[in-house]
């Protein structure tokens, strides 16, 4: 448990935890600290993270006293513990199922990207993954992209604004197109304009600073052999 003063983020740059840090800086929060791993290091199987994050994952945020781990609840808690902001939709508001529904979908489309990054980025030979798994999940992304695409409406993912749902949209939105061409998403290509020139997420970026874990600008599908 953090001391009552202390924001501490658990991060891992342009990973999910972007989510997290592109929220607090749109409400002009900044961490008192931020420890950074590299996905696959030693030291996210070690006490520093598990013991805030069970599973050794990112994110973890310390903040207020406590601690808090996975990105849709630590946005939410963030909502509620400051709803000063308007970035949440409290039970009651008109929103507030569309709200929690676009929380759950972005996890599903980061889930896709996971998978993707684990296909073509980590698998080595003999492990490597088939390209017709390879395929099905570009193919699976793609759909979550185009889902999206239908849901946007007007500036951001809600009509009556920013919340939370577009901080935890933005990170997949960074991430998708180095597996999915976005040219045919015109609506998903303004909003993901939109979502840059925010002051959070440019606030957000510049902590980042360029991202080092893509190697390429695009993986294609490979072909069967």
């Amino acid at each position: 448990m953090s001391g009552q003063g202390l924001i501490r983020l658990h991060h891992v740059p342009w990973g999910r935890s972007f989510r997290v840090l592109f929220l607090l800086c749109e409400m002009g929060i900044t961490p008192d600290e931020i420890i950074r791993y590299s996905i696959g290091d030693r030291a996210m199987r070690e006490p520093g993270l598990t013991g805030v994050s069970p599973a050794g994952r990112i994110p973890a945020l310390e903040i207020d006293g406590i601690t808090i781990f996975e990105s849709s609840a630590i946005l939410q808690y963030l909502c509620e513990s400051r709803p000063e902001y308007g970035f949440g939709r409290p039970p009651g508001h008109a929103e507030r199922v569309r709200f929690l529904e676009l929380m759950s979908f972005a996890e599903t489309m980061a889930s896709l990207i996971e998978q993707l990054n684990m296909n073509h980025l980590f698998l080595r030979p003999p492990a490597k993954a088939s390209p017709t798994v390879v395929k099905l999940n570009t193919l699976r992304l793609k759909g979550t992209l185009a889902a999206l695409e239908g849901m946007i409406g007007c500036d951001y993912l809600l009509p009556s604004g920013f919340s939370a749902a577009d901080a935890m949209a933005g990170f997949n939105l960074f991430a998708a197109p180095y597996y999915v061409r976005t040219d045919g998403f015109p609506k998903l290509t303004a909003y993901w304009e939109r979502l840059q020139a925010r002051p959070g997420f440019q606030a957000a970026a510049a902590i980042e600073g360029p991202q080092t874990f893509y190697a390429q600008e695009f993986y294609e599908v490979p072909q069967d052999v």
